[in-house]
C-alpha cells in the first residue's frame, strides 16, 4: 500500500498541474489508506501537501503569464477567511462523518470534471466580472477546503471562468493561486489539533511537487477535456472504495 500511496502522489502533483485543480481530492484518502495516517491527521497533512504542490506549480504559469492575480486574490482572501473557521470546525468532527462527507464531496467533484470536460470546448469567459458572486464562491469554497481537507479545485476554475471573466487557461492558472491561499488557511485553523508525521509528509509533497512540474509542462499539449474526463472517473472508483471500506 505504501508504494500505491507514492505512486498516486504522483497522480495529485500531475493533476494539478495540467487541469489546476482536482488532485488535491486524492491527497486525502492517499494518507489514511495507502499510508496509515488517522482521519484528522490525513486531513491536516493534505492542506500542507496541496498548499505547497500548488505553491510550486503556480511557478511556471506565473511565468508564462497566465495567472490573474487582482481576480485570485480576491477569490482566495475570501476563501482564506472560511478555511481557517473550517479548519476550526473540521477538528472538532467524528472521523466517520468526516470519511463519508469527503467521499460524497469526491463524488460531486468527479461529476462537476466529467460534466465541465463536455462543456470544457465550449466554455466562453464571463464578458464582466460578478465580484460579489466571485466571493460567495470563495468563501464556499474556503470552508469545505478548511474542513476536508481538498482545495476546491473542481469549483474555483469554473468560477474563476464563468464568474471572474478569465479564459480557460488562465482560470487553471489562477486556481493554482487560491488553492495554495484557502489551504494554507485551513493548515492554520486545524493546525492546534493534529500531529504531522514528518517522513510521510515530505515523501507526499516531494512526489506531488515533481508531478506539478510535469503536468504543468506537457499541459499546453494535451487536450484538457479527456484528461478531465479520464480522471473524473477514476476519482468515481476511489469514492466508491471509501464508501465500501466504511460501510462494510
Amino acid at each position: 500500500m505504501v508504494a500505491l500511496g507514492l505512486v498516486l502522489s504522483l497522480a495529485i502533483g500531475l493533476s494539478l498541474g495540467l487541469l489546476g485543480g482536482g488532485g488535491s481530492i486524492l491527497t486525502v484518502p492517499v494518507l489514511h489508506y495507502a499510508l496509515g495516517l488517522g482521519v484528522h491527521d490525513a486531513i491536516g497533512a493534505s492542506l500542507l501537501v496541496v498548499g505547497v504542490t500548488s505553491s510550486v506549480a503556480l511557478v511556471p504559469h506565473a511565468r508564462a503569464g497566465q495567472v490573474r492575480w487582482r481576480t485570485g486574490l480576491a477569490f482566495g482572501a475570501a476563501s482564506m477567511v472560511s478555511a481557517f473557521a473550517g479548519g476550526r470546525l473540521g477538528a472538532l468532527l467524528p472521523a466517520p462523518l468526516l470519511i463519508a462527507a469527503f467521499a460524497l464531496v469526491m463524488i460531486g467533484a468527479a461529476i462537476a470534471m466529467l460534466v465541465r470536460a463536455r462543456a470544457l470546448q465550449r466554455l466562453r469567459a464571463a464578458e464582466h466580472v460578478h465580484l460579489p458572486r466571485v466571493l460567495a464562491a470563495g468563501l464556499g469554497v474556503g470552508l469545505v477546503t478548511g474542513v476536508l481537507g481538498a482545495g476546491g479545485g473542481f469549483v474555483i476554475m469554473p468560477a474563476l471562468t464563468l464568474l471572474g471573466g478569465l479564459a480557460v487557461r488562465e482560470a487553471v492558472a489562477t486556481s493554482l493561486l487560491v488553492i495554495a491561499m484557502n489551504t494554507f488557511a485551513g493548515l492554520a485553523g486545524s493546525a492546534a489539533h493534529m500531529h504531522i508525521d514528518a517522513g510521510i509528509v515530505a515523501a507526499v509533497t516531494a512526489l506531488a511537487v515533481a508531478g506539478s512540474l510535469v503536468g504543468a509542462r506537457i499541459g499546453r499539449r494535451l487536450p484538457a477535456h479527456h484528461l478531465q474526463r479520464g480522471f473524473g472517473w477514476f476519482v468515481i472508483v476511489v469514492a466508491a472504495f471509501i464508501l465500501l471500506r466504511e460501510l462494510i
